[in-house]
């Protein structure tokens, strides 16, 4: 075996571990990384996950002290978080920024589609046996998201004289959107939940990196030139962003977590 890995190897430690504050008891998930040089707390927005970084040669005991230390803390931000919105019939979402009740039509053929009822409410119907509309319905706003950041960048892509290689839409962890060097964009499907003024901002804003692959000033000039928008896109995802990850299965694909270290604590945008 490696000295490195000998150096840093721990016996069998917990994955995770309990902190109690004020009569509740939060659950840590344990990371230890090879880069870190201090304990940090951080929370995951989508699944409200609590996760606590260790240091190489951190140990258990002083993750827990840390841990316990800042119960308050973990508590406040997890208050802060807005409730889960699982796919379900009767529940409501924002389809394009526009509310919308998702309806099971256990009889109905086909999968989901939109319409609205006798009073102008706005639907997603979902067909078929009630396990899979959880699944259905997330599909369906995979696709719809898909089709619309397709039109967008293609669109921006056009003005610009940039090729687009391939275009994806995932759960993204970090970001809502991001461009590689090959010309590939990925973005959140969650933008389908946002309003239309949004998901275009994104799209122009990955776009825009086909050419300035940077934040310079060249970059936010022709971002600028594609959305003269986008400084009212930026302030509804500071404002709003975060709430979009609470519709649909608790995943892995927070675009926003707070974070703690040490002493201090910053929270994260994107």
């Amino acid at each position: 075996m490696p000295l490195r890995a000998l150096l840093y190897r721990r016996p069998t430690e917990p994955q995770a571990i309990e902190v109690v504050f004020d009569r509740e008891i939060y659950l840590i998930r344990l990371r230890r990384h090879r880069q870190a040089r201090r304990y940090t707390l951080r929370i995951q927005a989508a699944t409200r996950e609590v996760i606590l970084t260790m240091p190489p040669r951190g140990s258990l005991r002083e993750a827990r002290d840390f841990a316990d230390k800042h119960g308050g803390w973990i508590a406040a931000r997890l208050s802060r978080l807005p409730e889960a919105a699982p796919f379900a019939h009767g529940s409501e979402l924002p389809l394009r920024g526009l509310r919308h009740r998702i309806v099971h039509r256990p009889h109905n053929r086909g999968t989901v589609w939109t319409e609205r009822d006798g009073n102008g409410e706005r639907l997603i119907c979902v067909a078929g046996d009630g396990p899979y509309l959880a699944r259905r319905v997330g599909d369906f706003l995979k696709r719809e998201a898909k089709r619309d950041l397709e039109a967008a960048s293609r669109s921006y892509a056009m003005q610009i004289g940039a090729r687009i290689k391939r275009i994806s839409v995932r759960d993204q962890n970090s970001r809502w959107g991001s461009c590689s060097t090959t010309g590939v964009l990925s973005f959140s499907w969650r933008l389908i939940l946002a309003p239309a003024f949004v998901l275009q901002y994104l799209a122009a804003h990955e776009v825009a990196h086909l050419v300035e692959m940077n934040h310079s000033r060249r970059f936010w000039r022709l971002l600028k030139r594609l959305c003269p928008d986008m400084h009212r896109a930026k302030v509804w995802l500071d404002v709003h962003g975060t709430d979009l990850h609470r519709y649909g299965e608790l995943v892995a694909c927070a675009n926003r977590s707070h974070s703690l270290r040490g002493r201090k604590f910053d929270n994260r945008d994107f």
